[in-house]
């Protein structure tokens, strides 16, 4: 089960626009791709959740990375891995951000 709510986000930067930057990618990484009225290729396209668990995850990891660079270059991905929470059946992604090549 997947839910865009619970992402973990991993990223140390200390400069002013980094709560900026985790504000605007919990935006985007929490919103469904064709939901936003302006701009519907804002967001992540979630066709992944009815495909196998490895598909799923490929999928998954190159929207991030691709929509990543398209709307927030300020930042890159570094790595995209997964928990899995037992206890209700959640795949969570932790997603891993470097510096790019706006800041």
């Amino acid at each position: 089960m997947f839910d865009g709510r619970d992402i973990r986000i991993r990223f140390d930067y200390d400069e002013p626009e980094a709560e900026d930057i985790m504000r605007c990618l919990n935006t985007l990484y929490s919103t469904r791709k064709g939901s936003q009225p302006l701009d519907r290729e804002f967001g992540l396209d979630w066709g992944f959740i009815d495909k196998p668990l490895p598909t799923a995850q490929q999928e998954y990891a190159f929207e991030v990375i691709r929509q990543t660079r398209k709307y927030e270059p300020r930042v890159r991905v570094m790595e995209v891995a997964y928990e899995f929470d037992e206890s209700n059946g959640k795949m969570i992604p932790v997603i891993a951000l470097g510096k790019g090549d706006q800041i």
